[in-house]
């Protein structure tokens, strides 16, 4: 049985962050274990329609997590996928022919109207509509056909933390439930989750070595790209440090030039096909004399300057991000508490943001 994280004191600045990271191995054994049947129930569902092509529309840290799930539909399916500009809809009104494609919407709230809108309009064009969601009663969830709850429950802080690995979660087995698979590669991530978690006090020290950093660079490939894009969100919308995120490769078409030695480069290195592709651009980080972090296996992490090991033996690069983006929001915490900030309400942000 695992004991409940202590409430966090009431006076500490984000005591709600702190919180909510900490649910995270609990939400994903209630997707495992109670969410998982009517996940599959619905891939079968989708899977017997046959879709032709899918398109994921989200914003924020949902829209990391459409990548993620673009990665595992083109890999693991073989479906062509596309990221929609929801702008064509809504601003432009354009109204393509979307007989058979699956349009894959994904929202915490569910309540933003762009979201609503374009998926309204999807749907009105013949599309197959699946939101993915953390409110089953929200409007997206009402407009659209089908609806998987990630049952992360009620998330305060600003910055979503276990929204994002409960629907990078749903999403994997929504996927699996496609091609018939079981899902069974997701089943150590609870207790995996929960020894990462146990780790901030190491994750404190490098935060240490951070704070007063002015601007970061973070980059993966493959399945550990939305990892990079959504740690770079978590450390600009808690800490303001200016953090960009880029593919590997693309970072190797110019945005190289501005490595130095000062910048911190955070590299997140899946075991597995994307980190073996990731190696040209460490190689070049190391040359230019990069301070580079690492998160991922033992080896790549004793040939940086830092970094935090990942757990990923016995593990399936296809469900390592869920993992991966743990100690990075751990990182984004401790870097905007040791700066004097309150990761919990970072200025000019609204929980549910809406967007036309």
């Amino acid at each position: 049985m695992t004991a409940t994280p202590p409430e966090p004191q009431t006076d500490v600045p984000g005591r709600i962050m702190a919180r909510e990271m900490a649910e995270q191995p609990a939400v994903l054994r209630r997707i495992l274990d109670e969410g998982a049947p009517a996940i599959r129930q619905v891939a079968q569902e989708i899977a017997a329609r046959r879709p032709r092509f899918v398109l994921l529309t989200a914003r924020g840290t949902s829209d990391n997590a459409a990548l993620y799930a673009k990665y595992l539909l083109e890999i693991r399916l073989g479906l062509p996928c596309g990221l929609t500009s929801m702008s064509t809809t809504t601003a432009y009104g354009a109204r393509p022919d979307l007989t058979d494609v699956l349009v894959i919407t994904v929202s915490q709230s569910g309540g933003s109207p762009d979201l609503v809108a374009s998926t309204r309009a999807a749907r009105e064009a013949g599309a197959i509509t699946l939101a993915v969601t953390n409110n089953p009663g929200s409007p997206l969830a009402g407009v659209s056909e089908y609806h998987v709850d990630i049952m992360a429950g009620p998330e305060k802080a600003l910055p979503a933390t276990k929204t994002y690995t409960a629907s990078l979660l749903a999403l994997y087995l929504f996927v699996e439930g496609l091609r018939g698979g079981d899902g069974g590669a997701a089943k150590l991530l609870p207790d995996l989750a929960e020894q990462l978690l146990a780790r901030q006090d190491e994750v404190r020290a490098l935060a240490a070595r951070y704070r007063f950093a002015e601007r970061m660079v973070i980059t993966s490939r493959g399945y550990g790209y939305p990892t990079a894009k959504e740690a770079a969100l978590k450390l600009m919308e808690t800490s303001y440090i200016p953090a960009l995120s880029y593919s590997g490769a693309d970072l190797l078409h110019g945005p190289l030039a501005m490595v130095d030695n000062v910048s911190p480069v955070i590299a997140v290195v899946t075991d597995g096909k994307g980190g073996e592709a990731l190696q040209p651009v460490l190689d070049r980080l190391r040359g230019r004399g990069a301070d580079l972090f690492v998160v991922g296996p033992r080896e790549q992490v004793e040939r940086a300057s830092a970094g935090l090991v990942l757990p990923t033996e016995g593990v399936a690069e296809e469900v390592q991000p869920i993992l991966e983006i743990i100690p990075l929001q751990l990182l984004a915490y401790e870097v905007t508490i040791a700066r004097g900030q309150d990761p919990d309400a970072p200025r000019a942000l609204a929980k549910v943001t809406e967007t036309h």
